[in-house]
C-alpha cells in the first residue's frame, strides 16, 4: 500500500508514518519544516523528506491513501492536487479506524488523565508480554514508537484525544474510532478556540459516548459529576461501569495502595493519578488481565513522559516537570505534589503558554488552581499573546483569575530565571508546569541547582 503524509513531520503524524512503515507499507511525506525529534526518527527510516515544502507532483494517482496533517491548511497545494485527482484523503483518526475496524478498539477519552491512562494499560500490557496495537500521546519507557500497528494483534488501545481531526474535517478525533470497549476520565473545559462555550465542549463527549457500538462497554469516573451525568444520559445500548479512587495512604514520600493483599507501594502519586489507576485496571480487566497480574505490573509504572516526571532530586529537595496547562490540570498536580511532601515547602511555577490559558475570557478558570503551592508563580509573555492575535493580558487580570494575593507573577524570561535560580532548595518541592519552556529555560541548567 503506497501512503503520502502531508505535514509528515508532526509528533503524532510521524509515529504513524513510522508505524506504517514498520507494517510492510511504502511512505512518502511533506512537510515546511521538521524539528526534532520527528527529523532524526524519519531519517533513520528513510522517511526524511530530501527538502522541506510542499510539492504537488509527489500525488499521483498511484497512491492509495494521503493522510492530512493538522499543520496542513486548507489550500496546501499537496491537498489541492489529491482533491483533483481524487485520491483517498483521511484525517489521521480516520486512518486510524480503517487500520483498525476490524479489530477490538479500545478508548480512552477525557479532558485529563488519557495519556496516563493510556500509558499504564500499555505498561501493563508490555510487563505481562501481551502484544497489543496502540496509539498514545507520549513516547512511553520501553516503547520505540507511539503507534503500534499489526495485520494479527486483536485489540488497539487508542488515546481519544477531542481536538480537530484536519484542516478539512472540523470532527473532534475521538468521534471516529467508534470503540467496543470505551474509558471517559473527566471533564473540563479546554480548547476554548475551537469550542466556545463550556456547552459545546461538553456536547462533544456526549456524542463519544453515543459513537460506543452497540453491546460494548464504558468505564467511567463516577467521582466526576459531569461524566457522570453524560454518561448516565446517553441512551445508547451500552455497559455502563462506574469506577471511583481506590483507598491510598502517604508515609514519608511514598503511597501505598490499597489492594485485596494489603498495602502495595507504587511509583506515582496523587489522587488524580491513583483514579486514572482504577480505570486502567477496568480496562486491563476487560483485555483479559487478572487483578493480581495488573497490581504486580503496575508497581512498577514511573509515569508518561512530561507527566509528573521527576527531573531531579536529593535527600531534602525534588524537582518535578509536567505538561499540565489546563485549569483542571494544574489543581490536581500541585495539590498531588503538596500531599506527597507535605512536610516541605512547594514551590510551583506555572507558565500560561496555550490559546485557551492566554485568553482573557478563560483566565477565570484557573480560580484557585495553585491555592495547594506554599509559593505559587506565574510566568507568561505578552509577546505570545500576540502572535496566539488574543487580547492583551494584563498582570491585573491575572492575579484577580487566581484569587490570590501573594501571586507572583513574570513576563521576562530573564527575570523568572533569576528569581527560580536564587532560590534555597532546602525542604521544598519545586513544580514547572508548562507545555512550553518558560521563554526558553534550560532544564539541565535547573537540575544542576540540586
Amino acid at each position: 500500500m503506497n501512503v503520502h503524509f502531508i505535514a509528515i513531520g508532526g509528533a503524532a503524524m510521524h509515529n504513524l508514518a513510522l508505524a506504517l512503515h514498520n507494517k510492510g507499507y511504502r511512505v512518502t511525506g511533506s512537510d515546511d519544516t521538521i524539528f526534532e525529534p520527528s527529523k532524526s526518527r524519519l531519517e533513520t527510516k528513510g522517511l526524511l523528506p530530501n527538502e522541506f515544502g510542499w510539492f504537488p507532483e509527489k500525488i499521483t494517482q498511484d497512491l492509495d491513501a494521503v493522510v492530512l496533517g493538522m499543520h496542513a491548511k486548507e489550500d496546501n497545494p499537496e491537498l489541492l492536487r489529491a482533491q483533483e485527482l481524487g485520491v483517498k484523503i483521511y484525517s489521521y483518526p480516520e486512518f486510524l479506524y480503517e487500520q483498525s475496524k476490524e479489530k477490538t478498539r479500545v478508548v480512552i477519552g477525557g479532558s485529563h488523565g488519557k495519556t496516563t491512562i493510556t500509558s499504564m494499560i500499555l505498561h501493563v500490557m508490555h510487563y505481562h508480554d501481551r502484544d497489543v496495537d496502540y496509539m498514545v500521546g507520549a513516547q512511553l519507557e520501553g516503547f520505540d514508537v507511539m503507534v503500534k500497528l499489526t495485520k494479527e494483534n486483536d485489540f488497539i488501545v487508542l488515546e481519544g484525544d477531542e481536538y480537530l481531526s484536519s484542516p478539512i474535517d472540523r470532527r473532534p478525533k475521538f468521534h471516529l474510532y467508534k470503540p467496543n470497549i470505551a474509558l471517559l476520565s473527566g471533564i473540563a473545559w479546554d480548547h476554548i478556540n475551537v469550542f466556545p462555550t463550556y456547552e459545546n465542549y461538553v456536547e462533544q463527549f456526549s456524542i463519544f459516548v453515543d459513537s460506543i457500538v452497540s453491546g460494548g462497554s464504558i468505564n467511567y469516573n463516577e467521582e466526576d459529576p459531569e461524566v457522570k451525568r453524560v454518561v448516565e444520559n446517553s441512551e445508547n445500548t451500552i455497559r455502563k461501569l462506574p469506577y471511583k479512587t481506590p483507598e491510598y495512604s502517604v508515609f514519608d514520600g511514598e503511597t501505598l495502595l490499597e489492594t485485596p493483599e494489603g498495602e502495595l507501594p507504587i511509583e506515582i502519586f496523587g489522587k488524580h493519578n491513583l483514579n486514572n489507576l482504577a480505570g486502567a485496571k477496568w480496562i486491563c480487566q476487560h483485555m483479559g488481565v487478572q487483578e493480581d497480574e495488573f497490581y504486580e505490573a503496575i508497581a512498577t509504572f514511573k509515569g508518561a513522559s512530561k507527566r509528573l516526571e521527576k527531573i531531579a532530586e536529593r535527600s531534602n529537595a525534588i524537582i518535578y516537570k509536567d505538561f499540565a496547562h489546563s485549569p483542571s490540570k494544574v489543581e490536581a498536580t500541585t495539590k498531588a505534589v503538596k500531599e506527597q511532601y507535605q512536610d516541605r515547602v512547594l514551590l510551583a511555577c506555572l507558565e500560561l503558554h496555550t490559546y485557551s490559558s492566554l485568553n482573557s475570557e478563560f483566565l477565570k478558570e484557573y480560580k484557585g488552581a495553585l491555592d495547594a503551592a506554599d509559593v505559587a508563580v506565574v510566568f507568561y509573555s505578552p509577546h505570545a499573546v500576540e502572535i496566539k492575535k488574543l487580547d492583551a493580558i494584563s498582570q491585573e487580570q491575572i492575579a484577580k483569575a487566581f484569587e490570590r494575593e501573594d501571586l507572583i507573577i513574570y513576563t521576562n524570561p530573564d527575570d523568572f530565571k533569576s528569581f527560580l535560580f536564587s532560590q534555597s532548595f532546602e525542604n521544598k518541592s519545586v513544580l514547572l508546569m508548562s507545555s512550553g519552556n518558560y521563554g526558553g529555560l534550560d532544564l539541565d541548567e535547573v537540575i544542576g541547582l540540586l
